[in-house]
């Protein structure tokens, strides 16, 4: 099958087109290298795929409508998986245009080519963080999630929101699947395991937000893939199931869509979760106490039964066997103790 998967320089659009690769699709990579992050990471993941003759690249910046439009003419994939976005809860606060530039224009340009060029079924990336002011644990699809805390956020609330009016119009199938804090080989550098590992590496203090008092239902990448190549394969249809007087919010009762949670089950505190990588390390961290930073919700728990059900989906890599994949990749691709040099946002 020929799929278009955006985002193949990031994290999980990485391992993602690397999985679907493995077993014979034909994978059509776009990425605009962004340098929101340091791009030499991008670039070595990409670097895997060279030579590959089922893997072609489009250098193309999602809001670029007429890139957008040419890649979805010249190589018609018969599914696309979207995850290229601008990530990241509090660099909106810097740099909101570039979010609903990235996010919302350019996910509109996403479902215009599916729906032009005939795609059978679009998966795209939604958050967690469109709970929101929720307190409720676990998350379940069927709560409300109307009061986003962050612009990140309420651009993948927009995303959702779009795909179901696609779905309803011109019957694209559409899945959405909301992640929770994804982890693993070839992560993100603004993301905690990836700071935290090289501040105890390099002897700084852990910037501990929320004095940690958090917990977070860390999800080891390969889990995350899982679940998306499962879910790609599995189109909606048109589900009646009600909800009172109203449809149920993670499906629809006029269009072929449905949204669903993708994440371990085991919400880990993040004293824990430090504690493991020290173990993993070697190391022993300074810790910095800080206040909750704003957008942050204290607590994230997935409940995934809904796709457990659609898909016989569960999660099946631990924290403590999670981060010490990690510290053996951070390790080997960096090739020295401390690792590379950059700031909050992971820039060289």
């Amino acid at each position: 099958m020929k799929i278009l998967v955006t985002g193949t320089a990031g994290f999980i659009g990485y391992h993602v087109a690397t999985r679907l690769l493995q077993r014979g699709d034909e994978v059509i990579g776009l990425d605009n290298l962004s340098d929101y992050y340091d791009v030499s990471l991008k670039q070595a993941r990409l670097a895997h795929f060279d030579g590959h003759p089922g893997y072609t690249h489009i250098h193309a910046d999602l809001s670029d409508r007429d890139a957008m439009e040419a890649a979805f003419a010249t190589h018609r994939p018969q599914r696309v998986v979207h995850l290229a976005a601008q990530a990241g809860v509090r660099y909106a606060a810097e740099n909101p245009h570039v979010y609903v530039s990235s996010n919302v224009t350019g996910f509109l340009h996403v479902l215009e080519g599916c729906r032009r060029h005939g795609v059978d079924h679009l998966v795209f990336a939604s958050t967690s963080s469109v709970y929101g002011a929720n307190t409720r644990m676990p998350f379940s699809e069927t709560q409300s999630t109307e009061h986003p805390l962050t612009l990140y956020a309420a651009t993948k609330k927009a995303n959702e929101q779009m795909a179901h009016a696609y779905a309803h119009l011109f019957g694209l199938p559409c899945t959405g699947l909301r992640f929770f804090t994804v982890y693993g080989p070839w992560g993100r550098p603004d993301m905690a395991l990836f700071l935290f590992t090289r501040a105890i590496l390099a002897g700084e203090p852990l910037r501990v937000f929320n004095h940690g008092r958090h917990k977070r239902s860390f999800t080891y990448v390969d889990d995350i893939v899982e679940g998306v190549v499962r879910m790609l394969d599995r189109p909606p249809t048109i589900n009646t199931r009600w909800s009172g007087d109203a449809p149920d919010p993670g499906t629809s009762g006029v269009a072929p869509y449905r949204i669903y949670n993708i994440g371990n089950e085991r919400p880990v505190e993040l004293l824990r979760y430090i504690d493991i990588l020290q173990q993993c390390l070697g190391r022993t961290a300074r810790l910095e106490w800080l206040p909750l930073q704003p957008g942050d919700v204290p607590d994230t728990e997935a409940d995934v039964s809904a796709l457990a059900e659609a898909a016989d989906y569960e999660p099946k890599i631990d924290v403590a066997e999670g981060v010490s994949r990690f510290v053996t990749w951070y390790r080997g691709y960096y090739g020295h103790q401390d690792g590379p040099d950059h700031d909050t946002h992971g820039r060289r």
